[in-house]
């Protein structure tokens, strides 16, 4: 009879199995638990509906002895039955109150009911899940195994298995613990699979661990089997389309996704496409998938995120602000919205409200080295170099106090480079040197990058011998390094050594497109040592190696510069036109070409608006600066002449040409001493200018002017030319 008995205590679990999610349950639960009425009435009160509700078979009712007899042979099953109905009620407490002292009077009653019927999987799966929840994972373990032992198609009890594997996993790099783990885990995936192959979430874990088990193939098996039944679900979707990009696969991303698209007009599946277009990098695709998830859902911020990052991709700086604004009201407290407003506001010249930001996001997140980065940049910016200085030499001292006071050298090297630069800002060449020698001491790849950082300060500061024996040091310490050896060649270019720098960048040839670079270089020493004729045929020589479309363009720039220098201005038209054909947003062509217009003195209002379009991409420019002052010059717009013309000597007060627009400003507004000193202070900065900078024709044109302003100064302060007062 034993048997028989087992049966019909295993069908009154399986017919009580369903009501344990029951929300009807759950709830009458709480209110017992507040009301204060004994539960154990309520389990009765179950205990008799059920066996009202599932009566036995009629074989086997008929089988059983009447009397005493009955009601004693019934009792194992019905006992069980109650404890385990008794156990689930404590379980249920646990869950709401997480009291210790209920999930131990769970455990014991499912205890009580197992010892009744000792073979029920279903008993030993809820024990295991009371286990596991009350964290006695081991235990857990043990009774799930044993369960399916006795019922190998347990769903619950594999699930059970796979949710604490999972949690256990932790650092997947720990060792053969979490390894094992890991194949564990998805053991029981497949185990539920097989017996629930439309099982979704079975199916998204288990292509998540073959992802990082690198089994890709098996992973993008699984997602196909769950998106051919459900082709909108997100996060099977999400995880084949980031499997693909990450193959390099972008392109069928793309078609996936653009093929649910089509059908669906569900924000997520729009956010997916946006991703997957981001990744490819056709930001102007990605912009189109992110506003159609916008539209579907506007208060989703993880949608807005995409579009402002898209934005900013394309330069849209002003479109990204005002995404990252409706962030900050969806996120109020999430402090990357207003770093990322700051930065945007800080790219359009808004330096106000770039400070206004950047408060904001230090009080939602002190002591951000990101956000304290950004301050000293924006200082920088603004001209207050000592107050950028600060910033950066106290959030430096800051992370060397932590860590036994080494601290993180990435962030180090970060912050180092940063505070360098903003030496060099205030000319302080040899602070910034000793920073950049600080920042080489954190590791090798630093070493490196504070080297080059060394060499080009010296060559800043116009000590090019210097420059060269660093660099030499350099290559002595690496062996084989071609940047360091176009660096060098560079600087002898810098010198007007055009042989040597020549010999240096020719033995860098390879005979193949590869060389596109090289003959750049060459041309660009050439050019620098006026040998226009040889910079033309290596800059042509460039542009038909070029296989990318920025190869071209960077070759159609070099050579519109060399025609330029020849006075060969309608060709140096050409090939700036050719430039913005292909990319109408390229910074350095819309200034060069703009300001020989103006420097010329033609199209001038066209020449104007090519330079604006440059500074509005780079608003501190001090070279765009000072193209839009003499631009407006050219205009006799002398008020706007002044005003870019002083924010470019602020940035760049050792050019001696943008000194000499400033001075020619002033002479014509008839502020004569502040020319005089302008003029003075260029001729100052020509003479320390390196030879392949010196153009001796502006030198004598700027000494004549000069001193003939100096002439009528001094005829203007004899006594015979002052006027009574």
């Amino acid at each position: 009879m034993r048997g028989g008995q087992e049966l019909a205590g295993r069908e009154y679990f399986d017919a009580f199995m369903p009501l344990y999610d029951n929300h009807v349950l759950l709830q009458t639960m709480k209110r017992i638990l507040t009301s204060g009425i004994p539960a154990i009435l309520f389990v009765v009160a179950i205990a008799t509906t059920g066996a009202a509700d599932h009566p036995q078979p009629a074989a086997q009712a008929q089988a059983q002895p009447s009397g005493t007899a009955k009601a004693t042979n019934q009792a194992p099953s019905a006992d069980a039955y109650y404890y385990f109905t008794l156990g689930h009620l404590q379980e249920l407490q646990f869950e709401i109150t997480s009291s210790a002292d209920a999930a131990t009077e769970s455990i014991e009653s499912y205890k009580k009911a197992l010892e009744l019927e000792p073979g029920s999987a279903v008993i030993l799966e809820r024990l295991a899940e009371i286990y596991a929840k009350s964290q006695h994972i081991r235990d857990a373990v043990i009774q799930a195994q044993a369960a399916l032992k006795i019922d190998p198609d347990n769903v619950d009890a594999h699930r059970l298995l796979a949710r604490i594997y999972v949690r256990t996993l932790g650092d997947m790099t720990a060792g053969e613990v979490q390894q094992e783990n890991l194949a564990k885990a998805v053991e029981q995936f497949q185990a539920i699979l097989k017996i629930d192959p439309k099982d979704t979430y079975s199916s998204l874990w288990l292509a998540r661990l073959y992802r990082f088990e690198n089994q890709h193939a098996e992973a993008e098996k699984v997602l196909r089997r769950v998106l051919a039944h459900d082709s909108e679900n997100g996060p099977a979707l999400e995880q084949l389309s980031q499997l693909l990009i990450d193959e390099g696969r972008s392109q069928e991303a793309i078609d996936l996704l653009t093929h649910v698209a089509g059908d669906s007009s569900s924000p997520d599946v729009y956010d997916l496409l946006g991703d997957a277009y981001s990744q490819a990098k056709d930001y102007a695709k990605a912009e189109a998938a992110y506003q159609r998830a916008v539209a579907g859902d506007p208060d989703d911020p993880s949608h807005r995120h995409g579009l402002a990052q898209a934005l900013m991709q394309q330069d849209k700086y002003a479109d990204a602000l005002e995404q990252y604004k409706r962030l900050s009201e969806l996120e109020p407290g999430t402090s990357e919205n207003y770093l990322r407003a700051a930065q945007l506001h800080r790219r359009l010249g808004q330096f106000d409200q770039a400070e206004s930001s950047l408060l904001r996001a230090k009080q939602l997140a002190p002591g951000s080295l990101e956000i304290l980065y950004n301050e000293a940049l924006l200082y920088q910016d603004e001209g207050r170099y000592s107050d950028a200085v600060k910033v950066l030499a106290d959030a430096i001292a800051g992370i060397k106090s932590q860590a036994g006071g080494e601290g993180s050298p990435s962030a180090l090297a970060i912050l180092y480079e940063q505070l360098g630069r903003a030496y060099r800002e205030q000319r302080d060449y040899s602070a910034a040197i000793d920073t950049f020698e600080e920042m080489a001491k954190l590791n090798a790849d630093s070493r490196k990058r504070a080297q080059m950082l060394i060499i080009d300060t010296y060559r800043q500061s116009r000590d090019i011998d210097r420059a060269i024996a660093e660099t030499k040091k350099a290559l002595a310490q690496s062996g084989d390094a071609p940047e360091l050896t176009v660096t060098l060649a560079m600087l002898y270019g810098e010198k007007s050594d055009t042989a040597t720098a020549k010999q240096l960048l020719e033995g860098l040839l390879h005979g193949n497109d590869s060389d596109q670079e090289i003959y750049i270089d060459i041309a660009q020493v050439e050019a620098r040592g006026k040998k226009y004729a040889e910079a033309e045929q290596s800059a042509q020589k460039a542009e038909q190696m070029a296989r990318e479309a920025s190869g071209k363009q960077t070759a159609w720039f070099m050579l519109g510069s060399i025609y330029e220098r020849q006075k060969k201005f309608d060709l140096a038209e050409q090939q700036f036109r050719k430039v913005l054909d292909a990319n109408p947003n390229n910074a350095p062509v819309l200034n060069y070409y703009g300001y020989m217009l103006a420097d010329r003195g033609i199209r001038i209002d066209e020449a104007a608006s090519l330079i604006q379009r440059a500074l509005k991409q780079e608003p501190n420019n001090g070279a765009y600066l000072d193209s839009l002052g003499w631009a407006y010059y050219k205009q006799n717009k002398l008020a706007e002449a002044e005003e870019y013309l002083r924010k470019a000597v602020e940035r760049e007060g050792q050019d001696a040409t943008i000194l000499t627009h400033l001075g020619s400003v002033y002479l014509k507004l008839g502020q004569n001493e502040r020319a005089a000193e302008l003029f003075e202070r260029s001729l100052s900065e020509w003479q320390k200018a390196l030879p392949a900078d010196y153009e001796p024709e502006k030198v004598a044109e700027l000494e004549a002017q000069l001193k003939n302003l100096k002439r009528r100064l001094a005829q203007k302060s004899t006594p015979e030319t002052v006027k009574p007062q």
